[in-house]
């Protein structure tokens, strides 16, 4: 029957970071996407799955995981570890496997949330703090009061952009390190944080787009031996049905 293989996100990115954005191409954005029955690739550009998921829950894995998995281990000496605290922002796809990826690695996890229900999914998966945003404003600092000494947290993973920084730089500790993975919290406002936080804060920030195919296997390995499942939601729908797919999101 073949391999069972997931499409890398980022085609010809094997390993490390491209010299420059025109080195790669992103499925569903500058080359064809993976909507579709049948598809064409080169074999360099797919990974084999991980043996101990099946094809719904392997589908999920090439962007939202890769980019956990990134923002957590893909800068060398800043690599998440035992006993860090991560801070992760809501329950999208991107912190919800960075939740789970720090829990296997030791990590005390903070999350953020602006529902009680699905705080309840975030403490079923082992968050140790859960954040509800929408009645601490200060999240930020909240956060960095329940690390380890109040000195703040190792890494965040930021999903919010402009709306959400002034709060992570308030959680940050020294030599911690923000991962920017996008901006759910919609456009930059007039009152933002500059790049002046970035020194007094004497952190890292840093953008992650996806990730390479050498961390996509590292990840799927890692799954394999930490019995990590992906968080699905109860509704599948067919590929017919992808225009209903898109409005239950």
């Amino acid at each position: 029957p073949g391999d069972r293989v997931s499409t890398l996100f980022e085609q010809g990115r094997i390993a490390g970071s491209p010299a420059n954005k025109t080195e790669t191409k992103s499925v569903g954005g500058t080359t064809n996407g993976a909507l579709r029955q049948y598809g064409a690739y080169d074999e360099e550009d797919l990974v084999a799955m991980p043996a101990t998921l099946d094809f719904q829950q392997a589908s999920t894995l090439s962007c939202a995981a890769v980019t956990a998995w990134n923002a957590l281990y893909g800068l060398a000496g800043n690599m998440v570890k035992a006993g860090d605290t991560v801070l992760t922002q809501g329950t999208g796809g991107v912190s919800m496997f960075a939740l789970q990826f720090a829990k296997t690695a030791g990590a005390r996890v903070i999350a953020t949330t602006g529902s009680e229900s699905k705080a309840e999914v975030i403490r079923s998966l082992g968050a140790d703090h859960i954040i509800n945003y929408k009645t601490e404003s200060d999240w930020g600092a909240v956060a960095a009061r329940l690390s380890p000494d109040c000195l703040g947290v190792n890494h965040i993973v930021e999903v919010g952009g402009p709306q959400s920084m002034a709060q992570s730089f308030k959680a940050i500790r020294v030599n911690g390190c923000i991962s920017i993975v996008g901006f759910l919290g919609g456009t930059p406002t007039k009152q933002q944080p500059t790049f002046l936080e970035c020194l007094s804060h004497e952190c890292v920030v840093r953008g992650v787009y996806v990730g390479s195919r050498m961390l996509f296997e590292d990840m799927n390995r890692a799954i394999d031996a930490n019995g990590i499942k992906p968080i699905i939601d109860g509704r599948i729908f067919t590929l017919e049905e992808a225009k209903e797919a898109y409005q239950y999101m």
